[in-house]
């Protein structure tokens, strides 16, 4: 959304952005859906690790740990930049197809997304991870080895979610478990930073908006946590912006980085509460020409987030009221000039936050596979591929990929594969099991 501020006016100019909009009242209706269709309590916290295909599928899952790694390491070096994520999902989508799936296809956002059938119907189950990375274009992006770690843009952050995908496709085709509901395996683009969560938006508001989708897993990172909460955000560029002139000569009109100035200060002077956990940070500022010239545009970027959605609001307004004030006190303080002086505030990205308890179903399927495989699992809020649904009332979570990692977002990312780095993928597997439902043999 764009805004402008005049010394008090709050005139909104523009409507982009919303958060996943009319598709709301679908995501709602799925939900109470979805709590119709789902097992009993004590069915989610059994893992089906008896079963005999099951059993397989995790013994397979093991054996293949150093497969799992390759595919990590070779998806980790293609590029995927913010918007260009096309090479890895083709490569992605490659993979997929030769693992035996046939219904693989890119949609228009560019998802990557492969079916693999139920026999008996119900809420369709989606394992995901994000395809790309924060790094710009022409990063080295070569994965090399520094001791027992791997150091690479990207190789926790999601390289290690999409072999997590890879390997439970693998598994599940290998052993020809049949699930009773349908298992989508996807690869998401745009969930880092500016990207603002594009690809999961496109998926709920467009290829999957008919509301069969009953259950949504995104692998993202490293270790064994759930995340069963969306941390919410509201991201903006503001810009102040007047006629500019000679510092000298034009001395006495409003000076659009006085008010940047002052906004930041009023901004950074505001209170927040560290439970739910709530924070803000201006970041990126920039504009003016030269150090004899008063601006005629000058900006800051700010990002706000909370785990709690009112918080996130009331912050909001808190911000945009401090810029409001801003204006209007830069030019109070020239009261002889009439020269224009306006704020606008365009939207970079909004993410939805949301909530779901430990008891919530999906999170007690998490934590009893976690409990089977011998993990600690302890649950937690981020803002991931999740948010989306989950702010639609869609049973969601995020969930660890096994091995442990670290730096993500910097040049020097790393994972370290460690002896049990297999339980990343069989949790995820053993989720996807007691969500899509595995039949008795006859």
């Amino acid at each position: 959304m764009a805004l402008v501020l005049d010394a008090g006016a709050l005139i909104a100019v523009d409507e982009r952005d919303r958060t996943v909009g009319t598709a709301r009242m679908t995501g709602l209706l799925l939900a109470a859906f979805a709590l119709l269709a789902t097992p009993a309590a004590s069915q989610m916290q059994t893992p089906p690790t008896s079963h005999p295909l099951m059993r397989a599928a995790l013994d397979s899952i093991q054996a293949w740990q150093a497969w799992t790694l390759e595919q990590q390491i070779e998806l980790t070096e293609i590029e995927a930049p913010p918007f260009m994520e096309e090479r890895r999902g083709e490569e992605f989508a490659r993979r997929l197809r030769a693992l035996g799936y046939e219904n693989v296809r890119v949609d228009a956002e560019g998802n990557v997304i492969a079916e693999r059938p139920g026999s008996a119907g119900g809420p369709v189950v989606i394992i995901s991870g994000h395809l790309d990375t924060v790094f710009p274009s022409g990063t080295d992006v070569r994965v090399r080895r520094e001791g027992d770690r791997l150091l690479a843009p990207g190789i926790a952050d999601d390289g290690r979610g999409l072999a997590v995908v890879l390997t439970v496709a693998r598994a599940f085709q290998a052993v020809r478990l049949t699930t009773a509901a349908t298992v989508l395996f996807i690869g998401t683009v745009g969930e880092e930073g500016e990207g603002n969560l594009r690809g999961v938006r496109h998926l709920f508001e467009r290829e999957l908006a008919g509301g069969e989708i009953g259950w949504f897993i995104s692998v993202d990172g490293t270790g064994y946590d759930v995340v069963n909460a969306a941390v919410g955000s509201n991201r903006y560029t503001v810009s102040f912006e007047g006629p500019g002139g000679h510092s000298f000569g034009a001395f006495g009109i409003p000076n659009p980085a006085h008010a940047l100035g002052r906004a930041v200060a009023a901004i950074a002077d505001l209170q927040v509460p560290a439970q739910p956990k709530t924070t803000f940070s201006v970041s990126v500022l920039s504009g003016g020409t030269s150090v004899n010239a008063i601006p005629s545009e000058v900006a800051f970027d700010i990002d706000m987030r909370s785990e709690d959605p009112a918080e996130l609001a009331d912050l909001d307004a808190r911000v945009r009221a401090a810029i409001e004030a801003a204006v209007a006190a830069e030019k109070a303080r020239w009261p002889a000039s009439d020269a224009p002086l306006v704020a606008r505030i365009d939207t970079i990205g909004i993410r939805p936050a949301g909530a779901q308890p430990e008891t919530a179903p999906i999170v007690l399927a998490a934590l009893a596979a976690a409990r089977a495989l011998g993990l600690e699992s302890e649950t937690s809020a981020s803002s991931t591929d999740a948010n989306i649904p989950m702010s639609l009332g869609i049973p969601s979570i995020t969930i660890d990929g096994g091995g442990r990692g670290g730096d993500s977002h910097a040049p020097g990312e790393w994972y370290e594969e460690t002896a049990d780095s297999y339980k990343g993928p069989q949790w995820a597997a053993l989720i996807v099991a007691i969500l899509a439902g595995i039949p008795p043999i006859p």
